[in-house]
């Protein structure tokens, strides 16, 4: 079965809201025929089996019409995200012979002006409606996928050279995925998820295919710059779900009055994106005591979500990712690879109907990431005595100073435990010395940007950390480079250093 039908067998006829936006809804029988309205004009213009056709637009209702429209006709779905850099967006699509694009009216000068490529068809959101209306008996039926081997979405992530990765997930890679996550989530059709995460990210669209799956709804607002509104609008709709990255939940708690408020309808937190402070989680907890709080961990290589922590561990079990999700054996091997003893450091390994068919356009690559059907992650873990993951760094992040090993996170996790900072990263940057010397950048929060400098920052790492581990260097910024996802990009930083050094 095409999975599109399989996600909407029982909701396609349930008159009930499926997608809030601002003002705007859609029901459910409503989002379904303007899927299959799409899928219709995609056959007219003769758009073949698996052709690539791009979505360049921010979260929309009509972002979700175009994404399952797309993969029902069996083409490949492209979610771009809209701020992307120039020479990534004609590199996806120059690389993916792109000719079909959906894209919304408002962002179509920003596009012509930054793509080398004229689209031979658009399909503008403010068209949507006429060309998805009068659909035959014929609208309704969908071309049978083979699951496993066909490609329904490349998602596009920056790799450390500065060249995007497209990751190829298949059909059945996220139907994995999706009941996997509704499994542990428990989500069922009452759970009303507050979506703050592009579509163009996996992250994002867990959300959107699982709360689809189930019959839920999904609230989607794109101004987590004003956090404050986006509290207003979870009580205001009644959310049951929120998540978000670290740099989500960092604004939210330093940023917003968040303490103060209560959310009577919230069920559950989710985490993921990578590795949130201790310090951040023990907060969410006191002001959460009530609530259910997943600290998740994924790649977009595994679709979106690798692992969980239960709510119940959270405390015993702080800083750790949890087990393998249902579907899913997580193990942490050693360089011989075996897996490691206690104490010991080793990569997360992955396998499961989940994980990737590989890179596009990228066999050396795919083959450095993917063996014998394992995901490779490049994620550093240990391993307690009862089989919880803890994360130590991504092997990329790890500083080599004087002879050690250091992880960034560890150092970042003693920063944030100041309460006037609002983020922290730290790098390794070259030093003729130590090799590479440690250095940290932190965004305090406005109020409290005279009363912290440069010595305040060292005298309390040293009080917490080894000498070898307390950072030489601080800069003091407004705010980190990040990605479409909110993730920080750590490699801008790191290029920023080596220019800094080459003038």
């Amino acid at each position: 079965m095409n999975f599109t039908e399989e996600i909407f067998s029982k909701s396609r006829k349930e008159n009930k809201v499926a997608i809030f936006h601002r003002d705007e809804t859609i029901t459910y029988p409503d989002l379904f025929d303007k899927i299959c309205g799409v899928k219709e004009e995609l056959k007219r213009i003769g758009c073949k089996r698996g052709e690539k056709v791009a979505i360049y637009a921010n979260n929309s209702i009509f972002t979700v019409i175009a994404y399952f429209g797309i993969m029902s006709n069996g083409n490949v779905a492209i979610p771009i995200y809209p701020r992307i850099a120039q020479n990534e967006l004609n590199y996806i699509i120059q690389g993916c012979g792109v000719k079909t694009l959906f894209i919304q009216r408002k962002l179509l000068k920003r596009f012509e002006e930054r793509s080398a490529v004229k689209m031979q068809n658009y399909f503008f959101d403010d068209e949507i409606d006429a060309r998805t209306s009068g659909l035959t008996e014929e609208a309704y039926e969908f071309p049978e996928i083979d699951d496993k081997n066909e490609t329904a979405v490349i998602i596009f992530t920056s790799g450390s050279t500065g060249t995007p990765k497209g990751v190829m997930i298949s059909h059945r890679n996220i139907v994995a995925n999706a009941n996997s996550i509704i499994k542990y989530l428990e989500l069922t059709k009452n759970d009303r998820f507050m979506e703050v995460l592009p579509f163009s990210y996996c992250y994002g669209t867990s959300w959107l295919l699982t709360h689809l799956t189930v019959g839920g709804q999904l609230v989607i607002n794109n101004r987590f710059m004003f956090p404050t509104k986006v509290l207003d609008e979870i009580n205001q709709k009644k959310c049951t779900g929120f998540g978000g990255v670290p740099a989500h939940f960092q604004i939210l708690l330093r940023r917003s009055k968040i303490q103060e408020r209560k959310f009577p309808s919230l069920r559950f937190i989710a985490q993921a994106g990578g590795k949130l402070a201790n310090t951040f989680i023990k907060e969410l907890m006191e002001i959460f005591p009530d609530k259910q709080i997943f600290i998740m961990y994924g790649q977009t290589e595994a679709t979106a979500r690798l692992s969980y922590l239960p709510p119940a561990l959270l405390e015993d079990k702080l800083g750790s990712i949890g087990k393998g999700i249902p579907g899913v054996k997580l193990q942490v091997l050693n360089k011989e690879g075996n897996p490691v003893e206690l104490d010991e450091v080793g990569e997360v390994v992955a396998e499961g109907d989940n994980i990737m068919q590989g890179y596009w356009n990228d066999p050396e690559g795919t083959n450095k990431t993917l063996k014998d059907g394992k995901l490779y992650t490049g994620d550093l873990a240990k391993v307690d005595e009862d089989g919880f993951i803890f994360l130590v760094d991504r092997e990329k992040n790890i500083i080599k100073s004087a002879g050690y090993r250091v992880s960034s996170k560890e150092i970042e996790d003693i920063i944030f435990q100041i309460p006037e900072v609002v983020e922290a990263a730290v790098i390794g940057v070259p030093d003729d010395i130590l090799g590479e010397a440690i250095k940290a950048f932190v965004v305090p929060i406005q109020s409290a940007k005279d009363l912290i400098d440069e010595e305040y920052i060292i005298n309390y790492c040293r009080k917490k950390l080894p000498t070898y581990k307390i950072p030489r260097y601080i800069d003091f910024l407004k705010g980190l480079p990040k990605s479409s996802s909110n993730k920080v990009k750590y490699e801008d930083l790191k290029q920023q250093e080596r220019k800094k050094r080459a003038e």
